[in-house]
């Protein structure tokens, strides 16, 4: 059988992608090397954030706002709950790139957020102990997705639209002519017209000849008991939060069910090749500089650790996505180079993908993620 797309790597980006084309009446193969929804990638360890008033760039709110209304499609379809509203916090100095990047993104989309000097920050959230410099910008349109359960959805959608979706399936090879694209996977050999690859940091070696360098980085997700025990870390008290320091960038998510406050580090470690000189076990050493970060600015949230995940961020070198047609294969597409921020993003970004894939353009704004932005 010959499909009109082949989807590989069905985590976030992929899940969603399979959908959005076997929703559109094609004939849809979705690769996965793994178990379906693993832990070996980016797409796990409960929740996500999702924000709208973007620090990283105006371009991305559009595609944010996008985002929001497709999710809460998927929840209707599926009748999972997937994405819970919750404010978020953003802390940090006055100049910082954090505050004037979440200041700037609401200027330019007419978002709505209020503006919080050190004390009310103390005052709304009496949990933090922000630096004297800090300020704070609190947005509304925002929440977290439960990123497993998002995933689930997105594959059993796809399913349902009439996608296959073939899990421990290694690829071993791909070849491209002027009529097809051919996927050679440890279980078989396939064709089909188009070839749509959201591989996560498997990128690094299945789009090196992308033009963009990508690298991969290990991040570590830990989740703490709050001490004293309470209810003050609940979401109805406690906001989604990032916050920048002189101890770096971190991120955080209130206690959701049965699991405590979520904290992590972003960016703050090493750049790998790739994804198999990633440590899939969690050291004393990764919770030092959380643990350094929850006493000078959460202490009562510096508690035991009760839970921790590994994760892949595979970066772009501006830190910007990448999703576009391969700029030498025609027939195939891209999505790739999240950088820690992309899960969000999962259902239009599938869209988009979509859309390459069968039209060869897109309505969507994606000029700012464009491959070949890092030619010479």
């Amino acid at each position: 059988m010959t499909y009109d797309a082949i989807v590989l790597g069905l985590g976030g980006m992929g899940s969603a992608a399979a959908y959005h084309l076997a929703a559109r009446g094609a004939r849809v193969l979705g690769l996965e090397q793994f178990p379906l929804v693993h832990r070996r990638g980016s797409s796990h360890g409960h929740t996500r954030i999702i924000r709208t008033a973007y620090y990283e760039h105006p371009d991305y709110v559009p595609l944010v706002r996008r985002s929001f209304a497709l999710w809460h499609e998927l929840e209707q379809r599926s009748g999972r709950p997937l994405l819970t509203p919750c404010p978020c916090l953003s802390i940090g100095s006055a100049g910082s790139d954090l505050i004037a990047g979440v200041k700037r993104a609401a200027s330019e989309h007419g978002l709505v957020v209020e503006e919080l000097d050190h004390r009310g920050i103390v005052e709304r959230y009496p949990q933090f102990v922000p630096d004297e410099s800090h300020v704070g910008v609190l947005e509304h349109a925002a929440g977290f997705l439960r990123v497993e359960e998002c995933v689930h959805a997105h594959l059993a959608a796809a399913a349902e639209c009439g996608a296959e979706l073939h899990a421990e399936a290694p690829v071993v090879g791909v070849k491209q002519d002027s009529d097809s694209v051919e996927v050679t996977t440890t279980k078989g050999v396939y064709s089909a017209a188009r070839l749509v690859v959201t591989a996560g940091a498997w990128a690094t070696r299945l789009l090196a000849d992308i033009g963009v360098p990508l690298t991969v980085m290990r991040q570590v997700q830990l989740w703490f008991t709050p001490a004293p025990v309470s209810l003050q870390f609940r979401p109805k008290r406690f906001p989604i939060f990032m916050l920048e320091s002189d101890l770096g960038a971190f991120y955080g998510l209130p206690a959701v069910e049965k699991f405590g406050l979520k904290c992590a580090r972003h960016y703050g470690a090493p750049e790998l090749p790739g994804p198999e000189n990633v440590s899939w076990d969690v050291t004393v050493a990764d919770e030092v500089p959380v643990r350094e970060f929850l006493r000078r600015h959460l202490p009562t949230a510096d508690g035991p650790r009760i839970q921790d995940s590994v994760c892949m961020y595979t970066l772009s070198p501006d830190r910007h996505f990448v999703i576009d047609r391969h700029p030498y294969h025609p027939r195939v597409s891209v999505a790739c180079g999240f950088s820690g921020h992309g899960f969000k993003f999962s259902p239009v970004v599938g869209e988009i993908l979509a859309d390459l894939a069968l039209t060869g353009t897109t309505k969507h704004p994606i000029g700012l993620f464009r491959a070949n932005r890092f030619s010479s």
